[in-house]
């Protein structure tokens, strides 16, 4: 399963990166506006990053807009995704990008129904928000196990970009269910390394070498 850092810091991007931890970068203009600095120029900067997907999210709400919108944002380097929203006149900016060749990520799925719509409009991604769900109650996995056996079905070539990931456990399940990539915070990637046996292991080790007196170098 890919892993889509979803952050706009590019510190965190960086790092990850370097690890061959970020197969992507999702962002949106909350996450951008946080970080006090112009949009067009943030996105460009991770794009040098980066040679994976970018989601870059609109602004608009209407079709005219999101594809005025969406043709710029596409400019900025060939490895930008336009983001979309769930809605009508998204599935209908969707279908004209996917007509002109541009890759999107249809984001806001919370039903089967939804991303079987976003497939037939031509959604290159499409990003179903488990930890939402989790918050109504509802397991948000059943809902990324569904559209993978509804995609599997009929044989959408769009990807399953699992979103609002908040644990390690929401990455393995995303993993585990079929998921294709999940755009993770970087705080939760660095977390899937932790274990109290490897760092206690660790110390074991280092302790033991120390003791030896020797010198690798």
């Amino acid at each position: 399963m890919k892993l889509f850092v979803y952050t706009a810091e590019l510190d965190d991007i960086q790092e990850l990166a370097e690890a061959g931890l970020a197969d992507g970068v999702t962002t949106n203009p909350s996450l951008i506006a946080k970080s006090g600095r112009d949009f067009i120029e943030v996105i460009s900067e991770i794009c040098a990053i980066t040679a994976g997907p970018v989601s870059a999210e609109v602004a608009a709400t209407d079709t005219a807009g999101m594809i005025s919108e969406g043709t710029k944002l596409a400019a900025i380097a060939d490895n930008v995704v336009v983001k979309l929203p769930l809605i009508m006149d998204g599935l209908k900016a969707c279908r004209h990008f996917a007509d002109a060749g541009i890759e999107t990520n249809v984001t806001l799925c919370f039903t089967p129904n939804q991303a079987l719509l976003a497939a037939k409009a031509g959604a290159t991604f499409i990003s179903p928000f488990v930890g939402r769900l989790d918050d109504l109650n509802t397991d948000g996995m059943d809902l990324i196990r569904d559209i993978r056996r509804l995609y599997d079905n009929y044989g959408f070539g769009t990807q399953i970009l699992t979103a609002s990931v908040r644990s390690s456990n929401h990455v393995s399940q995303a993993a585990l269910a079929g998921s294709d990539a999940a755009t993770v915070p970087p705080s939760v990637i660095r977390g899937l390394l932790k274990h109290p046996l490897t760092t206690s292991g660790l110390q074991q080790f280092e302790a033991d070498w120390a003791a030896t007196g020797q010198s690798i170098l």
